[in-house]
């Protein structure tokens, strides 16, 4: 069995060299490591930490070795990484078992000609007073320390200004709250007693809980909650759905949004919630059976092809694929990403948003959404839509601050993911 060290080693170098997703990866790496419960969280913490802060480890390296990180071997480099994370950002890790803890696992990669190297670089560090040398460049500077690419730095800056892309960065790099909605068509006091809530006052229903496992608890397997950010359910609340109306999730899986727009509507009226692939589509089933969801029914579909047969909508969330840069508090890996490999985005989104758009009834509402803040994903989609199709108009929803029917958040918002949404309406005639 290896260590949570060498088990975030592993996880790290399949991240960046195989381009995996960091949560499907760690939730199944550590289903099947045996770790005990303490060496998974220890294990969390070091993968998400070196993820998170990867550019700003890369350019440690770079002041503290002589030789470059692309010239290393691959396990002696995120051993590095990981040596380099716990002296400069775990406090209750001493510098000496790091080190220590860092040469013994270039044995264990089969590297144990690189110890003395390792030793040295991270001895260096250490002498050094632990600094972060800058470059007096202000864009690399601030890659160095939020450990986003400039690319990314300057877009946001340039699209949102800077103290949004301060705060947006700034909160990057900090654990994500976890939160709930719970589910008002089920009660039991007794078990939700034992979750640790705080109630969050803009939206109902809406709780941070503060507990390791929600999943494992008995009030989740009651169906007495599903979790869901702040974000999802804003967006539910923008949408405004009613009992008794019909409304289509049509990019519907994991479901959070669908089953939120259940519980607005009563559980009464139909929901109808599809997604492309059908191992997602049974996480939407799942959830609407464990939730007592009885008006949610599913199906796989294309939401970029039309289908004749699907039911007039009063209300459509149209909720795209998108490059997911709002939530890079919980993927960081997505951030390294080059802005380029999303450049196929907006053409999808389009197709989606305009197709779904056939499916709304007169004087119906459709909410576009994103978990991005790239203004070519969410603003230019939207304008380009309404340019083509005048019988659309935007709403505003000022209970959130948007006076134009269109807003980007971000956690400066209530502490939400960064998303995008806007509200239009079709005209009644």
């Amino acid at each position: 069995m290896k260590s949570a060290r060498a088990t975030a080693v592993s996880l790290l170098m399949k991240t960046f060299t195989e381009n995996g997703y960091s949560n499907l990866l760690l939730d199944k790496t550590l289903a099947d490591s045996g770790l005990p419960a303490q060496e998974k969280a220890f294990c969390t913490q070091l993968y998400y930490g070196v993820t998170e802060r990867l550019l700003t480890l890369e350019h440690l390296l770079k002041c503290y070795s002589d030789r470059k990180p692309e010239k290393l071997d691959i396990p002696v480099k995120y051993i590095l990484y990981l040596g380099f994370y716990q002296m400069k950002y775990c406090d209750k890790i001493p510098d000496s078992a790091a080190v220590n803890e860092s040469v013994r696992l270039a044995g264990q990669f089969r590297k144990k000609s690189a110890s003395g190297f390792i030793n040295a670089v991270l001895r260096k560090f250490q002498r050094s007073g632990k600094g972060i040398p800058l470059t007096g460049d202000k864009w690399l500077d601030m890659q160095i320390q939020y450990s986003a690419p400039v690319e990314l730095i300057k877009t946001v800056t340039e699209e949102h200004g800077e103290d949004f892309a301060v705060r947006f960065l700034e909160d990057s790099l900090l654990p994500p709250p976890d939160t709930i909605r719970l589910n008002p068509l089920k009660s039991d006091t007794e078990a939700l007693q034992t979750l640790h809530l705080e109630k969050i006052e803009m939206l109902d229903n809406a709780y941070q809980m503060h507990i390791a496992d929600v999943r494992s608890t008995e009030a989740f397997q009651k169906g007495l909650f599903h979790v869901q950010d702040l974000a999802s359910q804003f967006c539910c609340q923008i949408l405004d759905p009613k009992p008794d109306e019909t409304v289509l999730d049509v990019c519907a899986a994991p479901g959070g949004k669908t089953f939120t727009i259940a519980e607005i509507m009563q559980n009464q009226g139909n929901v109808y919630a599809y997604d492309l692939h059908p191992h997602r589509v049974k996480l939407i089933q799942d959830g609407a059976e464990r939730l007592n969801l009885t008006c949610v029914h599913t199906g796989v579909q294309n939401a970029a092809q039309y289908q004749s047969n699907m039911p007039a909508a009063d209300r459509i969330l149209c909720d795209v694929p998108c490059s997911g840069l709002g939530v890079i508090r919980r993927k960081p890996e997505i951030k390294y990403k080059s802005l380029e490999s999303f450049a196929s985005l907006p053409e999808l989104q389009y197709q989606i948003l305009e197709t779904s758009a056939k499916y709304l009834k007169k004087g119906g509402i459709l909410v576009y959404s994103t978990c991005t803040v790239l203004k070519r994903e969410n603003q230019e989609v939207v304008q380009k839509f309404l340019e083509h199709h005048p019988e659309f108009s935007l709403v505003p929803f000022p209970e959130y601050g948007s006076a134009s029917g269109m807003m980007t958040f971000s956690p400066a918002y209530a502490g939400c993911d960064g998303f995008f949404a806007a509200k239009l309406r079709r005209k009644a005639e």
